[in-house]
């Protein structure tokens, strides 16, 4: 059990005293860039998906 209060005890002054945390600015402009990745992303799968479809809606027609 004293390991486990050891862990503990480390991990809190690890946290505390020599994690370096952003500033609310740098938090703000990181979370900004994984919005705009995201919709990005978002934006090809959703390009990729309409093509992926619109080409097996003409394939299946081609075959009726």
């Amino acid at each position: 059990m004293a390991k486990v209060t050891e862990y503990i005890k480390e991990s809190y002054e690890e946290l505390t005293e020599k994690v370096t945390w952003p500033t609310w600015s740098e938090l703000q402009n990181s979370a900004i860039l994984v919005l705009i990745a995201a919709i990005i992303i978002a934006l090809i799968v959703l390009l990729m998906d309409q093509s992926f479809g619109r080409l097996l809606q003409y394939f299946y027609k081609s075959l009726a």
